[in-house]
């Protein structure tokens, strides 16, 4: 009897108002090499807390850790936490820097929306505007984004934003792991922190940049076989 070779496994963090459905595109190309692992994000507004939750979420003594926006700063703050714990670090749009007052200001006005109008989920309009021009007559891909936000709910939308006002800037210890650390991320991406990739982008370190012409955020859905390749050549470093 021929033995089934073991695969090795990726643990996959999702981002703001997305769970597994965010990588439902992506595994198809993946799923035969690699066994890839969803990871929910804990429910707490602690990064901290977060953290010591995933320590003991993950079996391995070290892991293969992916994060998409929100989960890329999740697994960036984890990696440097317990960097024993980590094989390599792959994000997805996502920065490791913290949050600034414009932004925060504008992730308090969601809220005073909430309160006055209640949660009422994305539009169609708006899920549409999140997505590249070229996607935006996906409707699949459009009812995924819209389904996972409305379904992970309002509790999860006011946890999981509060937690962004605490980012603290991760990046001077990301930059003295020495780990294979790749970012990959749309050069328009208009979610993007602009300012950390510039510093990013301007400073020396080992961590690998892979930018691609785009606005697209949702890259696990909208790009999965682009994205598939950078994860295929991370796995082999």
């Amino acid at each position: 009897m021929i033995e089934e070779k073991v695969k090795e496994k990726i643990y996959l963090i999702p981002g703001l108002m997305t769970d597994e459905r965010l990588w439902s595109r992506l595994k198809p190309f993946l799923q035969n090499e690699y066994e890839l692992l969803h990871v929910p994000i804990p429910h707490t507004e602690d990064f901290d807390e977060i953290i010591d939750i995933l320590f003991n979420f993950f079996k391995e003594d070290k892991i293969n850790l992916l994060g998409f926006s929100l989960g890329g700063y999740i697994a960036s703050y984890f990696a440097i936490t317990y960097p024993n714990r980590v094989n390599r670090l792959f994000t997805v749009a996502s920065t490791p820097g913290s949050s600034n007052e414009a932004e925060i200001e504008r992730r308090k006005e969601k809220f005073a929306i909430i309160e006055k109008e209640g949660f009422v989920g994305l539009s169609y309009e708006k899920a549409v505007s999140l997505v590249e021009e070229q996607n935006q007559n996906d409707f699949e891909l459009i009812k995924i984004i819209q389904d996972m936000f409305m379904d992970l709910g309002k509790e999860t939308f006011i946890t999981q934003l509060t937690s962004t006002f605490y980012r603290k800037d991760l990046y001077e210890e990301l930059i003295n792991m020495s780990i294979p650390i790749w970012f990959y991320y749309s050069i328009n991406d208009r979610l993007l922190n602009q300012q950390s990739i510039k510093r990013l982008l301007e400073t020396k370190h080992n961590i690998k940049l892979i930018s691609r012409e785009g606005t697209s955020h949702n890259i696990p859905l909208e790009v999965p076989q682009l994205l598939s390749n950078e994860i295929r050549k991370w796995m082999k470093v």
